[in-house]
C-alpha cells in the first residue's frame, strides 16, 4: 500500500447575540460601541439548580401540574444528598420531558452542581440522569445606534444573495420561533408577531413581577455592575432588546416606507422569552422548544402557531446537556427546524451549547469581505456561515431606544453570530413557504448544498455562505439534472475549501496542479445511502490517489491504485441524519497541469 499523506454540562451563553459561556449562562446584552473583536461577556459559572429525570417519567400529558414534583421517598434520598454539601433542595416544577427542576439553597460553582448531581444518581438507582440547571446568554456585541445600508442581504462579496430569492418566496405561511429575550412592539414588525410566551420561571431573572405567563414582551435585561454573580458583569449593562434585533433580521415589514427590511417579510414571528436579568436556564429554553414546535408544556396553554423553524441566538460552554438534547430530538420529530448561533468566543464549536447539540443547523459568522469574523466560533460542528457583521460593516435591525426600561421604536447595527443566525432562519422559511413538505434534514441538506464559496478566508465555517437564491431554488426543484458536469474550482485543497457537488451522477472534471496539490468535494449523504466515487485519469502514468472523511477529518474508505487504473470506492451513511463526505483526489505521481494534471471524478449517491 502506498504512504497515505495525511460529562456533566455547564451552562450556555449567547452568541455575538447570545453568547456562550461554561457554566450557568446568563443573557447578557452590553451595549457600547463596537470593538475589533465582538468578545462576549465571560458566562456566568455558577447555578441554584439542577435538572433531575427519573426513569419511568414520560413526557407530561395535558392537564398535568406544572408543579407536580418526585415522591417524598425520591425527595428524603435528595435531601440526603444535599446534606453532604452543606445545602438543602426543594422541586421547583416538571419539564416538559417529565424531568424535575430542583431548586439549591444557593448558587454554587455548576462543576460543584455536577458533583452533587453524580452523588444524587449513585445513591438513586431510578435516576435517568440529573445535571446542572445552566444559564444561557445573548449572543452579541451591539454598536452605537446608526442607520446604515443593509449590505448583509444583496452585497456581491458578503451577502446573502437575497433580493432574487424575493422573486420566488417571501416566507408566506411559515411561522419562525425566536427563542431569546422576548419582544418589543415596534412599528417595523407591527402584525408580524402571533402570539408568544414567557417561559421564565425565575422572578429575579424575569424582571416583570411573575413567572410564566402569556406576555413574552420584553421589559428589559439592564443590569448593575456584579448583579449576576461572582463580580460579572464588569460595568453596568443596558437593556439589549436581542429578541427585537433578531426579529427584525428574519421578517420586519418590506416595501412600507420605513426602517428596514427582513429577511422573509411575509413569515410570522412566535417570541418566546427565556432570556432575562443576567440570561436564563436550560430547563426554561428546552420547554420553549418543546411548545414552540407543537409540544405539550404542563401548565402551558397549547400553541395554536407551531413553528416550522426556531432561531436560538443564545448559548453557553461545555457539551450538548441532555435536556437541550431531548427537546431539540422532539422538535425534530415534530417537523421544526433548529437554527443556532455558534458562537462568539473565536473558538472551536465543540466547547459551545447548543451549537454543538445533534441535529442542529449551526451558524458562523461572517464579514462584509466574506471571511470569519473575528469572534466567530468555527469547527467541523458548523453546517454553514451567514453575514454576522465586524468592524466597519454591521447588521443593521430594529430595536429600541429604552436603556433600562421600554423607550421609543429604534434601528441599531449589532455584531455577532447572533446576527448571522436570523439571516439563515429567514432563508429556511422562504424554503418552506416554497416546499412545506421539507423536512429538517432536508432544510440542513439543501442549505449546505448550496451555500457559495467564501470569498474571503473562512476555514472550519462550514460548507459556505448561505446563498437565498439558490436555496430557495433548491427547495422548489430546480436543482440541475442528475448526470451534470461540473468543473472543480479552485482553491480547493481544504475540507473548509471544499467544492459543493449537490446532484447524485455528477462528474467533476479537475486536474492536479501541482505535485503537492489536493482536491475535496463536500457531498451530502441522506441517511441510508451510499456515496460511491470513481476517479479516472487522463494519463495512463499519472497516478492519483482517492480518499472519503467524515466531518471531523477521520477517513472513512480509500483508494491507491496504480497508474492507469481507475480509483473507485464507496462508503454507506448508516446513521438516520443526513451527514457531510469530503472526497479528496489527491496527487502521487505522475503528470501535472491543465492537460497532463486532468482527470474525472464521477460522484453518486
Amino acid at each position: 500500500m502506498k504512504h497515505s499523506q495525511s460529562k456533566y454540562p455547564s451552562f450556555l451563553k449567547f452568541c455575538v447575540a447570545a453568547v456562550i459561556t461554561a457554566g450557568p449562562v446568563f443573557a447578557h446584552a452590553s451595549v457600547g460601541d463596537m470593538t475589533i473583536s465582538a468578545k462576549a461577556e465571560p458566562a456566568a459559572t455558577s447555578t441554584d439548580r439542577m435538572i433531575v429525570k427519573y426513569k419511568e417519567t414520560g413526557p407530561v400529558v395535558p392537564g398535568a401540574t406544572l408543579m407536580a414534583g418526585p415522591s417524598q421517598a425520591r425527595l428524603a434520598i435528595v435531601q440526603r444528598s444535599g446534606q453532604q454539601f452543606g445545602l438543602t433542595m426543594k422541586a421547583l416544577h416538571t419539564t416538559a420531558n417529565g424531568a424535575h427542576v430542583l431548586k439549591l439553597d444557593k448558587k454554587m460553582d455548576v462543576k460543584d452542581v455536577a458533583a452533587i448531581a453524580k452523588d444524587l444518581m449513585e445513591r438513586d438507582a431510578s435516576i435517568e440522569y440529573a445535571e446542572p440547571d445552566r444559564i444561557m446568554h445573548p449572543m452579541f456585541t451591539p454598536n452605537d445606534p446608526r442607520y446604515a445600508e443593509q449590505w448583509h442581504y444583496s452585497d456581491t462579496t458578503g451577502g446573502l444573495r437575497l433580493p432574487a430569492a424575493w422573486d420566488i418566496a417571501t416566507g408566506s405561511g411559515v411561522v419562525v420561533a425566536v427563542i431569546d429575550t422576548g419582544f418589543r412592539p415596534h412599528a417595523d414588525l407591527a402584525g408580524q408577531f402571533v402570539p408568544g410566551y414567557d417561559f421564565i420561571t425565575d422572578t429575579a431573572i424575569s424582571n416583570d413581577g411573575n413567572g410564566r405567563d402569556s406576555d413574552a414582551s420584553d421589559p428589559g435585561d439592564a443590569v448593575a455592575a456584579g448583579e449576576c454573580g461572582n463580580g460579572k458583569p464588569l460595568q453596568a449593562q443596558s437593556s439589549s432588546w436581542h429578541g427585537t434585533h433578531v426579529a427584525g433580521t428574519i421578517a420586519a415589514k418590506t416595501n412600507n416606507g420605513l426602517g428596514v427590511a427582513g429577511v422573509a417579510f411575509n413569515a410570522k414571528v412566535l417570541p418566546l422569552r427565556v432570556l432575562g436579568k443576567c440570561g436564563g436556564y436550560t430547563s426554561d429554553i428546552a420547554d420553549a422548544i418543546t411548545w414552540a414546535s407543537g409540544g405539550t408544556v404542563a401548565g402551558v396553554p397549547a400553541n395554536p402557531n407551531k413553528a416550522r423553524v426556531i432561531n436560538m441566538s443564545l448559548g453557553g460552554g461545555g457539551a450538548c446537556d441532555t435536556t437541550t438534547q431531548t427537546a431539540i430530538n422532539g422538535a425534530r420529530s415534530r417537523g421544526t427546524v433548529v437554527i443556532v448561533a455558534a458562537g462568539n468566543d473565536n473558538m472551536n464549536v465543540s466547547n459551545a451549547s447548543p451549537a454543538n447539540c445533534s441535529g442542529v443547523v449551526a451558524i458562523a459568522a461572517t464579514t462584509k469581505a466574506g471571511g470569519r469574523a473575528s469572534y466567530s466560533n468555527y469547527g467541523t460542528l458548523i453546517d454553514v456561515a451567514a453575514p454576522g457583521g465586524d468592524t466597519g460593516a454591521l447588521i443593521l435591525s430594529t430595536l429600541n431606544a429604552g436603556s433600562t426600561a421600554p423607550g421609543a421604536d429604534s434601528y441599531a447595527s449589532y455584531a455577532g453570530t447572533s446576527m448571522a443566525t436570523p439571516h439563515v432562519a429567514g432563508v429556511a422559511a422562504l424554503m418552506l413557504s416554497v416546499n412545506p413538505a421539507l423536512t429538517p434534514d432536508d432544510i440542513e441538506s439543501k442549505l449546505k448544498s448550496t451555500a457559495r464559496a467564501f470569498p474571503g478566508t473562512c476555514n472550519s465555517c462550514g460548507t459556505g455562505i448561505v446563498d437565498a437564491l439558490a436555496a430557495v431554488k433548491s427547495a422548489g426543484g430546480t436543482t440541475p439534472p442528475a448526470g451534470t458536469t461540473i468543473n472543480e474550482t479552485e482553491a480547493n485543497n481544504t475540507m473548509a475549501s471544499a467544492n459543493a457537488v449537490t446532484v447524485s451522477g455528477t462528474v467533476v472534471k479537475g486536474n492536479m496542479g501541482t505535485s503537492s496539490d489536493s482536491d475535496y468535494f463536500a457531498v451530502q449523504v441522506p441517511a441510508g445511502k451510499t456515496l460511491s466515487a470513481a476517479l479516472t485519469i487522463g494519463s495512463s502514468s499519472a497516478d492519483y490517489d482517492l480518499y472519503v472523511y467524515n466531518s471531523a477529518g477521520t477517513q472513512v474508505a480509500s483508494s491507491e491504485n496504480g497508474a492507469g487504473v481507475v480509483d473507485s470506492l464507496s462508503t454507506t451513511n448508516t446513521g438516520t441524519t443526513t451527514v457531510t463526505r469530503y472526497v479528496r483526489v489527491m496527487y502521487y505521481s505522475g503528470g501535472t497541469g491543465a492537460t497532463s494534471g486532468a482527470y474525472s471524478l464521477k460522484l453518486s449517491w
